[in-house]
Parts: structure tokens; sequence; C-alpha cells
């Protein structure tokens, strides 16, 4: 199978997890969490759900427009096509701007990179992660970079901030292993970009929605056209999804920011 087409297999089985992870979300609302529980996928012979995870919060909206009135669709997930994010997505990616530099900020960014890099150093040894209770995602599926998710502390995520609990770990695939190169925090995609902006300033970071997708119809995402469909596709609008049989969602998944703590310069390490 060509690139194009594992990676386009790769993104619809995001999806059918996204849209498969409704039901347990909802259980998981209706419980407080225990941090020995079990993780989604370990041991069962289940998929896991995916970081990014967009859980209720009292008092807030969780429509985004009248369009997106699918319930499952308000589930986040990993950066499946991170390697791709700033070169080829284009439309189908929204990043907030980032605001004027100031002092307090990069003092606050600072702090941020430095608990977090205190934090999971022990995670170098990637056999600690999953001794920790990281899942890799997808881990047969050709990746830039592979996510270790803790989804548990994904789910605490949409209520709190912890600089030293990201959802993800990142790392690169070796010859070895994999290699510990940076983390990643989520949030709700129902959230303001204030709010984004208290977690890790919008004047050092910049996070990222997935947006205007159109998978296509069922019967042909076997062979589907990729010049079209999916989150390189030439389609950006409702009427040319419905147009095309196909189904859109104007905001996929939820809002997320990586950080490579280990980098040399603070623009490296937050991705400037």
């Amino acid at each position: 199978m060509d690139r194009p087409k594992i990676l386009f297999a790769f993104f619809l089985g995001l999806i059918s997890l996204a849209l498969a992870g409704s039901a347990v979300h909802v259980s998981a609302q209706q419980q407080t969490p225990q941090k020995n529980k079990p993780q989604p996928g370990a041991g069962s012979g289940q998929m896991p759900d995916m970081p990014g995870m967009d859980h209720d919060m009292p008092g807030m909206d969780m429509r985004q427009g009248a369009e997106d009135k699918d319930p499952q669709a308000e589930h986040g997930a990993m950066d499946a096509m991170s390697h791709m994010h700033h070169h080829q997505m284009g439309p189908h990616m929204y990043m907030t701007k980032l605001r004027p530099s100031n002092p307090q900020d990069w003092a606050k960014a600072d702090e941020i990179a430095k608990e977090l890099r205190e934090s999971i150093e022990k995670y170098k040894d990637y056999h600690v992660a999953l001794a920790d209770g990281f899942r890799i995602f997808m881990p047969n599926v050709p990746q830039a970079e592979y996510h270790f998710t803790n989804y548990y502390d994904g789910y605490l995520e949409s209520f709190r901030f912890d600089p030293t609990l990201p959802t993800s770990l990142l790392y690169k695939k070796t010859k070895t292993g994999y290699e510990l190169i940076g983390a990643m925090y989520t949030m709700p995609k129902r959230v303001t970009e204030d709010q984004l902006n208290e977690r890790v300033p919008l004047s050092v970071a910049q996070w990222h929605l997935h947006t205007k997708l159109c998978l296509p119809p069922k019967e042909d995402r076997g062979h589907a056209d990729l010049t079209r469909f999916g989150l390189t596709g030439s389609i950006i609008t409702k009427e040319a999804c419905t147009q095309a049989g196909g189904t859109y969602y104007p905001v996929i998944f939820g809002w997320m920011v990586h950080v490579y703590p280990f980098e040399d310069t603070r623009e490296k390490i937050w991705g400037q």
C-alpha cells in the first residue's frame, strides 16, 4: 500500500474510534475515574480511546455551530498527521495566532517546560512509560511521531492543568525502540482561545484544531479520492461535501499543543 493510502486508512481508523468512543466517554463522566484503573485498550481486545479527549464540562455548551449536531464528533484525538501539519493541511487546520510577546508569558512558558522536562525525564526509557500506564496509539502504523497516551490524565486535562501530566508523550521510532522527544497537552474543542492562553500562553505556543473534514461515502472509503476527501482534500465546505455524498465535520477532535522540552532554545521547545 502506498503512503497516501496508508495515511488515509490511518485517519479513517481514528475517525471510527472517535465515533465509537462516545458511549465510553459518557460512562466515564458518570463516575469518578480511579488512577489505578485499567487503561482503555490495555490487555482487553478493544482499541483505546484517543488523546485530546473532549469531555463535557459543567456549565459549558458542547455545540460549536448549528451544523455540528453529532455529539460523537465531540471527542478528541491524537495528532494523526503531525508530520503534515504546517506544510500540507492548509484550510483543514486552524492554528491560534501568536500574540505579542512579553516577559511574563515567557517566564510562565519556561516554568511549564521545566516542570514537564523534569517530570518526563524518566520516560526516556519508554518501558517506564508503558509500565506507568501510557499506551502506544496505533504502533503498527508508520508515523513521524508516536503518541504514548495516558487516558486518565487526558480525561483530567478537560478539568485541570498540571504541566507534569501531559495527555501524551511523543516518541520517534528507532532501530531499538523509541526516543522521547516531547509531549502533548489537550483541551476540549469548545473552550475559548483565552482559556487556552491561561494554560499555555498564546504568545509562546500555537494550539491547533483539525477542521473542515469531509469523509467520503462509506462505500468509497476503501478507494477514496484523496485529492478531494480527508484532511488534505480539496473539499472544505459542507455544501461541497454533501454534493459529493460525504459526511462533513466543521471541527473535529480537541485542541492540541506539542512541547519539545529537551530542545536547546525556547523557540524550538514551543515549535516556533
